[in-house]
């Protein structure tokens, strides 16, 4: 019974990594880039990292978005479908 909750505790932050993932990568590759392109050019202005960002976050979200409710749906399924273990 305790196995099977921690076992559930595991699932559920590897899934909430593996959601979040997409989106922390692309934020990292693209403050990244755009450090780089501030360090060459001296240009420090705040909202030319921020916005970026942003919108490619955004649009990672909006590509990802079916990947994502799939994994959600199927962790909820198993969550509901081990209920009855729980109960007896």
């Amino acid at each position: 019974m305790e196995a099977k909750l921690i076992g559930l505790g595991v699932e559920t932050f590897k899934l909430a990594l593996y959601l979040s993932l997409p989106m922390l990568l692309s934020g990292l590759i693209a403050g990244l880039a755009i450090s780089i392109f501030q360090a060459t050019t001296q240009i420090n202005e705040m909202t030319l990292s921020f916005v970026p960002k942003i919108i490619l976050v955004v649009v990672v979200i909006i590509f990802t978005m079916p990947w994502m409710m799939n994994m959600m749906i199927e962790f909820t399924k198993h969550v509901l479908n081990m209920i009855p273990s729980f109960i007896f």
